[in-house]
C-alpha cells in the first residue's frame, strides 16, 4: 500500500524528531573530548563511558555528521565547533609517517592499530569536505581533495597497500567501489571536484558488471578479479545489508542525475535481490550473513541482527518509493522502519542498541565501540528526514523530488 500525504509528513517529523531529540543528544555534548580534543564513543547503554581508547574512523563519520548538519539542517556553532574538533585530532595524531591512517588510538593520540584498508581515510575525505564547506576553510577542501586523491592510488595501484591474503586465490570485494562511489558523491556535493562524475560511472560500472548477478538474483561480496563466483566458504557469503547500502548509493546517484531510469533500475534491482536473500520473513529484521547457495555460513553471528543493516534498509526501501511510487517498497519500508524502531530503539536511554538475537532480543546493550557509533543511525535519520522534507515541501532542503512511476 502506498505512503499517502499524511504518512509522509509523519514520517518526516518523526525522523527529525529521533535524530535531533534522541540519537543525537546520546551522543553529543557528552562525547567532546575537552582534555584531548575529538571524541569519546565507546559508551554503554546509558551513556556511561566503558573505555577512552579512540576509533580513527569514527572520528571522521561524526566530524562529517556535525559538519553536515551545519550545512543542511541549521547552523548551530556546537556543531560546527565539534565537526573541528574531531578534524584537529585527526590531523594532529591519526596519520602515520608514510601518510596513511591508523585505526585505533588511545585517548591522548598515541596510536595501537593501523589496518590494510584505507576507509578511515575515506571518512577524513567526507569530514574535510563537509568541514569546507560549513567552516570556508581552503585549508580542509585541499586536504579533502589531496585525501581522495590518495584513496583512488590505494584502490587502483597495485602494491601501494599491503596484501592480507597471498596470491593464490585472488579476490575483490565490492566494499572499495562502494566507499570510493560514496565518498566521490559527498566530496561533488560539498566542495565539489571535477574528478567525480567520471569516477562514480566506472564504480557504477564495475558493480554492475562484477558483483550483480541477474543469474541467480544476488550482489555478492566478494568476487574474483573477472567478476566470477569463487566457490568457497568466504566467497560464497553474502551480506544482505551491506549491498543494499549500496543499491541506495545507486539509488542516489540516480536522483543526483535528474532520476536517471537506467541507475533506477540498477539500484531497485540490487535492492530487490538483497531484500529476498536477506529478510528474515520468521522473526522480521536482517539477516547478517547468507551463503549464495543456501549453505551453511561460517560465522557464528550469521543469523544475528546488527543495527547498520536495518539503517542502510530503511534508507533504500523510502527512496526506491519515492523514485518510483511502487507500493512494494511502501510496504518494505513499513517492515524494517517499524522492526527496527521496535527492537533496537532504547526508549529508556535513547539511540539504537547495536546487536540482537536472531530473535530480537538483545545481546548485549553497549551503544558504542571501535565499530559502533554516531554514524549510520544519524545518518539514517538525516537523510530520510532531508527527502521527506523535499517531498513533502514541509521545508525546503535539497533539490525537489519528482515522485516517477518508474518500475524496476
Amino acid at each position: 500500500m502506498n505512503y499517502n500525504p499524511a504518512e509522509l509528513e509523519s514520517l518526516h517529523a518523526f525522523y527529525k524528531n529521533q535524530l535531533l531529540g534522541n540519537t543525537l543528544p546520546f551522543w553529543f555534548p557528552r562525547s567532546l573530548d575537552a582534555e584531548h580534543g575529538g571524541y569519546l564513543f565507546m559508551r554503554d547503554r546509558d551513556g556511561a563511558l566503558l573505555d577512552d581508547d579512540k576509533s580513527v574512523w569514527f572520528h571522521g563519520r561524526a566530524a562529517w555528521l556535525l559538519a553536515t548538519l551545519y550545512n543542511t539542517v541549521e547552523p548551530r556553532q556546537e556543531w560546527l565547533e565539534g565537526a573541528k574538533s574531531g578534524i584537529d585530532f585527526m590531523n594532529k595524531y591519526c596519520f602515520d609517517t608514510d601518510g596513511r591512517m591508523f585505526f585505533h588510538m588511545t585517548r591522548a593520540g598515541e596510536p595501537i592499530r593501523k589496518r590494510r584498508y584505507f576507509f578511515s581515510e575515506t571518512f577524513a575525505v567526507i569530514a574535510n569536505a563537509a568541514y569546507a564547506k560549513a567552516s570556508g576553510s581552503a585549508e580542509a577542501a585541499d586536504r579533502a581533495r589531496e585525501l581522495f586523491g590518495k584513496c583512488i592510488e590505494y584502490a587502483t595501484v597495485p602494491g601501494m597497500l599491503e596484501p592480507k591474503f597471498t596470491g593464490t586465490r585472488p579476490a575483490k570485494g565490492i566494499g572499495v567501489p562502494m566507499i570510493l562511489m560514496n565518498t566521490a558523491q559527498q566530496l561533488r556535493e560539498t566542495i565539489g571536484d571535477p574528478r567525480c562524475d567520471a569516477l562514480i560511472d566506472g564504480f557504477i560500472a564495475e558493480i554492475e558488471r562484477d558483483f550483480v548477478k541477474d543469474d541467480i538474483r544476488c550482489v555478492m561480496e566478494q568476487v574474483a578479479p573477472d567478476g566470477s563466483i569463487i566457490d568457497h566458504i568466504d566467497g560464497r557469503t553474502l551480506n544482505p545489508g551491506h549491498a543494499i547500502e549500496g543499491a541506495w548509493f545507486i539509488l542516489h546517484e540516480a536522483k543526483h542525475r535528474n532520476n536517471d531510469p537506467r541507475l533506477i533500475a540498477l539500484g531497485c534491482k540490487m535492492l530487490d535481490y538483497m531484500w529476498e536473500r536477506g529478510w528474515d520473513t520468521e522473526y522480521g529484521g536482517i539477516l547478517y550473513f547468507r551463503d549464495v547457495y543456501d549453505r551453511p555460513v561460517q560465522e557464528y553471528w550469521q543469523d544475528m541482527k546488527f543495527w547498520w543493516p536495518h539503517n542502510e534498509t530503511i534508507i533504500a526501501t523510502l527512496l526506491a518509493y519515492t523514485l518510483t511510487g511502487d507500493a512494494k517498497y511502501a510496504e518494505w519500508h513499513r517492515l524494517v522502519h517499524n522492526y527496527a524502531y521496535r527492537h533496537f530503539h532504547d526508549q529508556e536511554h535513547g539511540e539504537w542498541f547495536g546487536y540482537l538475537h536472531r530473535d530480537g532480543s538483545v545481546a548485549q546493550g553497549a551503544k558504542g565501540n571501535l565499530f559502533k557509533g554516531p554514524f549510520h543511525l544519524p545518518r539514517q535519520e538525516w537523510y530520510c528526514m532531508q527527502l521527506l522534507a523535499s517531498l513533502t515541501g514541509k521545508e525546503q532542503v535539497g533539490e525537489v523530488l519528482d515522485l516517477k512511476k518508474i518500475k524496476c
